[in-house]
Protein backbone atom coordinates (compact mmCIF):
# COMPACT_ATOMS: atom_id res chain seq x y z
CA UNK A 1 0.00 0.00 0.00
CA UNK A 2 1.51 3.32 -1.10
CA UNK A 3 0.88 6.16 1.36
CA UNK A 4 0.32 9.48 -0.38
CA UNK A 5 0.79 12.97 0.94
CA UNK A 6 -0.87 15.92 -0.78
CA UNK A 7 0.60 19.42 -0.85
CA UNK A 8 -2.21 21.94 -1.34
CA UNK A 9 -5.95 21.65 -0.85
CA UNK A 10 -7.40 23.35 -3.92
CA UNK A 11 -9.56 22.06 -6.78
CA UNK A 12 -7.00 19.73 -8.35
CA UNK A 13 -6.07 18.33 -4.92
CA UNK A 14 -9.75 17.44 -4.42
CA UNK A 15 -9.83 15.62 -7.76
CA UNK A 16 -6.69 13.69 -6.87
CA UNK A 17 -8.03 12.73 -3.44
CA UNK A 18 -11.37 11.61 -4.89
CA UNK A 19 -9.49 9.40 -7.34
CA UNK A 20 -7.28 7.72 -4.76
CA UNK A 21 -10.29 6.98 -2.52
CA UNK A 22 -12.03 5.28 -5.45
CA UNK A 23 -9.03 3.10 -6.39
CA UNK A 24 -10.05 0.26 -4.07
CA UNK A 25 -6.94 -0.21 -2.02
CA UNK A 26 -4.23 0.51 -4.60
CA UNK A 27 -3.20 3.58 -2.61
CA UNK A 28 -3.85 5.33 0.69
CA UNK A 29 -4.43 9.01 1.40
CA UNK A 30 -2.19 9.36 4.43
CA UNK A 31 -1.38 13.06 4.90
CA UNK A 32 -2.36 16.51 3.63
CA UNK A 33 -0.76 19.91 4.10
CA UNK A 34 -1.87 23.49 3.65
CA UNK A 35 -0.37 26.75 4.83
CA UNK A 36 -3.68 27.33 6.63
CA UNK A 37 -4.41 24.91 9.46
CA UNK A 38 -8.18 25.08 9.01
CA UNK A 39 -7.94 24.31 5.31
CA UNK A 40 -5.75 21.28 6.01
CA UNK A 41 -8.11 20.07 8.72
CA UNK A 42 -11.22 20.40 6.53
CA UNK A 43 -9.54 18.68 3.59
CA UNK A 44 -8.36 15.80 5.78
CA UNK A 45 -11.80 15.46 7.32
CA UNK A 46 -13.52 15.42 3.91
CA UNK A 47 -11.35 12.59 2.61
CA UNK A 48 -10.72 10.66 5.84
CA UNK A 49 -7.03 11.49 5.80
CA UNK A 50 -5.52 10.57 9.18
CA UNK A 51 -2.73 13.18 9.29
CA UNK A 52 -2.75 16.85 8.37
CA UNK A 53 -0.23 19.67 8.68
CA UNK A 54 -0.27 23.46 8.56
CA UNK A 55 3.13 23.57 6.85
CA UNK A 56 4.53 21.87 3.77
CA UNK A 57 7.83 21.24 5.54
CA UNK A 58 6.12 19.16 8.22
CA UNK A 59 4.64 16.84 5.62
CA UNK A 60 7.98 16.58 3.82
CA UNK A 61 9.59 15.41 7.07
CA UNK A 62 6.93 12.81 7.89
CA UNK A 63 8.72 9.43 7.56
CA UNK A 64 5.45 7.60 6.90
CA UNK A 65 4.73 9.47 3.64
CA UNK A 66 5.89 7.41 0.65
CA UNK A 67 5.26 9.91 -2.15
CA UNK A 68 3.82 13.43 -2.44
CA UNK A 69 1.41 14.89 -4.97
CA UNK A 70 2.16 18.59 -5.46
CA UNK A 71 -1.06 20.50 -6.08
CA UNK A 72 0.09 24.03 -5.26
CA UNK A 73 -0.01 26.95 -7.76
CA UNK A 74 2.46 26.87 -10.68
CA UNK A 75 4.51 29.62 -9.08
CA UNK A 76 5.28 27.36 -6.09
CA UNK A 77 6.06 24.11 -7.90
CA UNK A 78 9.81 24.62 -8.10
CA UNK A 79 10.37 25.54 -4.45
CA UNK A 80 7.94 22.90 -3.20
CA UNK A 81 9.52 20.11 -5.26
CA UNK A 82 13.02 21.21 -4.27
CA UNK A 83 12.06 21.09 -0.60
CA UNK A 84 10.47 17.64 -0.96
CA UNK A 85 13.34 16.14 -2.94
CA UNK A 86 15.93 17.44 -0.45
CA UNK A 87 13.86 15.71 2.23
CA UNK A 88 14.06 12.49 0.21
CA UNK A 89 10.40 12.46 -0.81
CA UNK A 90 9.37 11.13 -4.26
CA UNK A 91 7.17 13.56 -6.17
CA UNK A 92 4.28 13.57 -8.61
CA UNK A 93 3.78 17.23 -9.55
CA UNK A 94 0.71 18.61 -11.26
CA UNK A 95 1.29 20.21 -14.65
CA UNK A 96 2.56 22.60 -15.64
CA UNK A 97 5.63 21.17 -13.93
CA UNK A 98 7.39 24.50 -13.31
CA UNK A 99 7.18 28.02 -14.73
CA UNK A 100 10.09 27.51 -17.16
CA UNK A 101 12.39 24.86 -18.59
CA UNK A 102 15.45 25.88 -16.56
CA UNK A 103 13.56 25.22 -13.34
CA UNK A 104 12.41 21.85 -14.67
CA UNK A 105 15.98 20.82 -15.56
CA UNK A 106 17.22 21.84 -12.11
CA UNK A 107 14.53 19.70 -10.45
CA UNK A 108 15.40 16.63 -12.50
CA UNK A 109 19.12 17.12 -11.82
CA UNK A 110 18.51 17.44 -8.10
CA UNK A 111 16.27 14.37 -8.10
CA UNK A 112 19.00 12.38 -9.85
CA UNK A 113 21.62 13.57 -7.37
CA UNK A 114 19.39 12.51 -4.46
CA UNK A 115 18.18 9.30 -6.12
CA UNK A 116 14.56 10.41 -5.78
CA UNK A 117 11.68 9.70 -8.15
CA UNK A 118 9.99 12.72 -9.75
CA UNK A 119 7.35 12.92 -12.47
CA UNK A 120 5.07 15.50 -14.04
CA UNK A 121 1.38 14.72 -13.63
CA UNK A 122 0.44 14.99 -17.30
CA UNK A 123 -2.43 12.58 -16.73
CA UNK A 124 -3.78 12.80 -20.29
CA UNK A 125 -0.84 10.83 -21.68
CA UNK A 126 -1.65 7.78 -19.55
CA UNK A 127 -5.27 7.34 -20.67
CA UNK A 128 -6.12 3.95 -22.26
CA UNK A 129 -7.54 5.37 -25.50
CA UNK A 130 -4.13 6.86 -26.28
CA UNK A 131 -2.59 3.38 -26.40
CA UNK A 132 -4.94 2.78 -29.34
CA UNK A 133 -3.78 6.03 -30.91
CA UNK A 134 -0.15 5.01 -30.46
CA UNK A 135 -0.84 1.74 -32.27
CA UNK A 136 -2.59 3.48 -35.18
CA UNK A 137 0.30 5.91 -35.63
CA UNK A 138 3.07 3.34 -35.23
CA UNK A 139 1.46 1.06 -37.83
CA UNK A 140 1.08 3.92 -40.31
CA UNK A 141 -2.66 3.36 -40.61
CA UNK A 142 -3.37 6.98 -41.59
CA UNK A 143 -0.17 7.40 -43.58
CA UNK A 144 2.25 10.26 -43.18
CA UNK A 145 1.03 12.82 -40.66
CA UNK A 146 0.55 16.27 -42.16
CA UNK A 147 -1.52 18.21 -39.62
CA UNK A 148 -2.45 17.99 -35.94
CA UNK A 149 -5.14 20.22 -34.46
CA UNK A 150 -6.16 20.74 -30.84
CA UNK A 151 -8.42 23.29 -29.16
CA UNK A 152 -9.65 23.79 -25.61
CA UNK A 153 -11.41 26.69 -23.92
CA UNK A 154 -13.68 27.27 -20.95
CA UNK A 155 -15.34 29.89 -18.78
CA UNK A 156 -14.91 29.87 -15.03
CA UNK A 157 -16.07 31.94 -12.04
CA UNK A 158 -12.46 31.54 -10.82
CA UNK A 159 -11.16 33.54 -13.78
CA UNK A 160 -9.41 36.13 -11.60
CA UNK A 161 -7.47 33.37 -9.80
CA UNK A 162 -6.67 31.64 -13.11
CA UNK A 163 -5.20 34.84 -14.53
CA UNK A 164 -3.24 36.01 -11.46
CA UNK A 165 0.28 36.85 -12.60
CA UNK A 166 1.86 36.35 -9.19
CA UNK A 167 0.73 32.71 -9.32
CA UNK A 168 2.01 32.18 -12.89
CA UNK A 169 -1.56 32.29 -14.10
CA UNK A 170 -2.88 32.53 -17.63
CA UNK A 171 -4.08 30.18 -20.32
CA UNK A 172 -0.70 28.84 -21.44
CA UNK A 173 0.49 27.15 -18.25
CA UNK A 174 -3.04 26.20 -17.22
CA UNK A 175 -4.46 24.58 -20.36
CA UNK A 176 -2.13 25.43 -23.24
CA UNK A 177 0.05 22.65 -21.85
CA UNK A 178 -2.66 20.15 -22.82
CA UNK A 179 -2.59 21.16 -26.47
CA UNK A 180 1.21 21.34 -26.64
CA UNK A 181 1.53 18.04 -24.81
CA UNK A 182 -0.88 16.39 -27.25
CA UNK A 183 1.07 17.69 -30.24
CA UNK A 184 4.25 16.24 -28.72
CA UNK A 185 2.57 12.90 -28.10
CA UNK A 186 1.77 12.72 -31.82
CA UNK A 187 4.75 14.37 -33.51
CA UNK A 188 7.52 13.86 -30.98
CA UNK A 189 9.30 16.01 -28.44
CA UNK A 190 11.21 18.42 -30.68
CA UNK A 191 10.11 20.99 -33.25
CA UNK A 192 11.77 22.97 -36.02
CA UNK A 193 9.60 26.08 -35.64
CA UNK A 194 7.33 27.61 -33.02
CA UNK A 195 5.03 30.50 -33.95
CA UNK A 196 2.53 32.06 -31.59
CA UNK A 197 0.17 34.91 -30.83
CA UNK A 198 -1.19 35.63 -27.35
CA UNK A 199 -4.10 37.90 -26.50
CA UNK A 200 -3.39 39.42 -23.11
CA UNK A 201 -5.84 40.28 -20.34
CA UNK A 202 -6.08 43.06 -17.78
CA UNK A 203 -4.05 41.02 -15.29
CA UNK A 204 -1.09 41.02 -17.66
CA UNK A 205 -1.27 37.31 -18.47
CA UNK A 206 -2.59 35.48 -21.52
CA UNK A 207 -6.30 34.94 -22.12
CA UNK A 208 -6.18 33.37 -25.61
CA UNK A 209 -3.32 31.46 -27.22
CA UNK A 210 -2.82 30.53 -30.87
CA UNK A 211 0.24 28.42 -31.62
CA UNK A 212 1.74 26.67 -34.63
CA UNK A 213 4.43 24.03 -34.19
CA UNK A 214 6.26 22.53 -37.16
CA UNK A 215 8.30 19.37 -37.29
CA UNK A 216 9.52 18.45 -40.75
CA UNK A 217 6.50 18.29 -43.04
CA UNK A 218 3.95 18.19 -40.24
CA UNK A 219 2.27 21.17 -38.55
CA UNK A 220 0.31 21.39 -35.30
CA UNK A 221 -2.32 24.14 -35.00
CA UNK A 222 -3.27 24.77 -31.37
CA UNK A 223 -5.80 27.17 -29.85
CA UNK A 224 -6.70 27.62 -26.17
CA UNK A 225 -8.62 30.21 -24.19
CA UNK A 226 -9.95 30.94 -20.71
CA UNK A 227 -13.08 33.09 -20.81
CA UNK A 228 -14.98 31.42 -23.67
CA UNK A 229 -16.39 27.93 -23.98
CA UNK A 230 -14.74 26.10 -26.86
CA UNK A 231 -15.41 22.48 -27.85
CA UNK A 232 -12.52 20.37 -26.60
CA UNK A 233 -11.37 18.57 -29.70
CA UNK A 234 -8.28 17.23 -31.46
CA UNK A 235 -7.57 15.51 -34.75
CA UNK A 236 -4.62 13.95 -36.56
CA UNK A 237 -4.66 14.19 -40.36
CA UNK A 238 -2.52 11.92 -42.49
CA UNK A 239 -2.12 11.07 -46.17
CA UNK A 240 -4.37 7.99 -45.84
CA UNK A 241 -6.95 9.13 -43.29
CA UNK A 242 -7.41 10.82 -39.95
CA UNK A 243 -8.23 10.27 -36.29
CA UNK A 244 -10.92 12.34 -34.58
CA UNK A 245 -10.60 12.73 -30.80
CA UNK A 246 -13.33 14.59 -28.90
CA UNK A 247 -12.43 15.80 -25.39
CA UNK A 248 -8.76 15.18 -26.17
CA UNK A 249 -7.56 16.20 -22.71
CA UNK A 250 -9.54 13.36 -21.13
CA UNK A 251 -10.89 11.20 -23.97
CA UNK A 252 -12.63 7.89 -23.60
CA UNK A 253 -13.39 7.44 -27.30
CA UNK A 254 -12.10 8.31 -30.75
CA UNK A 255 -12.91 7.52 -34.35
CA UNK A 256 -10.54 6.28 -37.04
CA UNK A 257 -11.27 7.33 -40.63
CA UNK A 258 -9.23 5.53 -43.28
CA UNK A 259 -9.79 6.63 -46.86
CA UNK A 260 -12.29 4.35 -48.62
CA UNK A 261 -13.16 2.39 -45.46
CA UNK A 262 -15.98 2.40 -42.91
CA UNK A 263 -15.10 4.59 -39.87
CA UNK A 264 -14.04 2.63 -36.79
CA UNK A 265 -15.21 3.90 -33.40
CA UNK A 266 -13.15 3.00 -30.35
CA UNK A 267 -14.05 3.36 -26.68
CA UNK A 268 -11.91 2.85 -23.59
CA UNK A 269 -13.91 3.95 -20.50
CA UNK A 270 -12.18 5.14 -17.34
CA UNK A 271 -12.19 3.06 -14.19
CA UNK A 272 -12.62 6.22 -12.09
CA UNK A 273 -12.04 9.60 -13.75
CA UNK A 274 -8.77 9.16 -15.67
CA UNK A 275 -6.36 10.28 -12.94
CA UNK A 276 -5.99 6.69 -11.76
CA UNK A 277 -3.65 5.77 -14.63
CA UNK A 278 -0.95 8.34 -13.86
CA UNK A 279 -1.25 7.54 -10.16
CA UNK A 280 -0.72 3.84 -10.87
CA UNK A 281 2.18 4.59 -13.19
CA UNK A 282 3.88 6.69 -10.52
CA UNK A 283 3.45 3.97 -7.91
CA UNK A 284 4.79 1.29 -10.27
CA UNK A 285 7.89 3.38 -10.93
CA UNK A 286 8.32 4.05 -7.22
CA UNK A 287 8.04 0.36 -6.35
CA UNK A 288 10.50 -0.52 -9.14
CA UNK A 289 13.06 1.96 -7.81
CA UNK A 290 12.92 4.17 -10.90
CA UNK A 291 13.94 7.83 -10.81
CA UNK A 292 11.76 8.74 -13.80
CA UNK A 293 8.69 7.41 -15.56
CA UNK A 294 9.53 6.17 -19.08
CA UNK A 295 6.18 7.37 -20.42
CA UNK A 296 6.58 10.89 -18.99
CA UNK A 297 10.27 11.50 -18.42
CA UNK A 298 12.49 14.56 -17.99
CA UNK A 299 13.02 14.99 -21.74
CA UNK A 300 9.26 15.13 -22.34
CA UNK A 301 8.61 17.62 -19.56
CA UNK A 302 11.51 19.90 -20.44
CA UNK A 303 10.58 19.93 -24.15
CA UNK A 304 7.03 21.10 -23.40
CA UNK A 305 8.37 23.72 -20.99
CA UNK A 306 10.83 25.00 -23.62
CA UNK A 307 8.01 25.41 -26.14
CA UNK A 308 6.04 27.41 -23.58
CA UNK A 309 9.15 29.46 -22.79
CA UNK A 310 9.45 30.32 -26.49
CA UNK A 311 5.77 31.25 -26.74
CA UNK A 312 6.16 33.55 -23.76
CA UNK A 313 9.36 35.03 -25.19
CA UNK A 314 7.73 35.78 -28.53
CA UNK A 315 4.90 37.62 -26.78
CA UNK A 316 6.80 39.32 -23.96
CA UNK A 317 4.97 37.43 -21.21
CA UNK A 318 6.89 37.43 -17.93
CA UNK A 319 5.70 36.90 -14.40
CA UNK A 320 6.42 39.40 -11.59
CA UNK A 321 8.66 36.99 -9.70
CA UNK A 322 10.93 36.29 -12.69
CA UNK A 323 14.27 38.06 -12.95
CA UNK A 324 14.38 40.77 -15.56
CA UNK A 325 16.90 40.33 -18.33
CA UNK A 326 19.75 42.81 -18.29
Amino acid sequence: MTRWGILGTGTIAHTFAQTVKAMNGDAQLYAAASRRSESARQFAQEFDIPVFYDSYEALANDPDVDIVYVATPHSRHYEDMEMLIRAGKPVLCEKSFTTDADQAEKIFRLAHEKGVFVMEGFWTKFLPIYREMDKILSEGTIGEIRTVTAQYGYKTPRQERKFEAALAGGTLLDIGVYAIGFACMVLGYSFDDVLSQLVMNEAGTDATDAMILRRGGAVAQLTCTIGANMPTHAAIYGTKGFVDIPDFKNPQKMTLYVDGQVPVKMERPFEVNGFEYEIRAAMQCLNAGEEQCPMMNAEHTVCVMRIMDEVRRQNGLRFPFEKREC
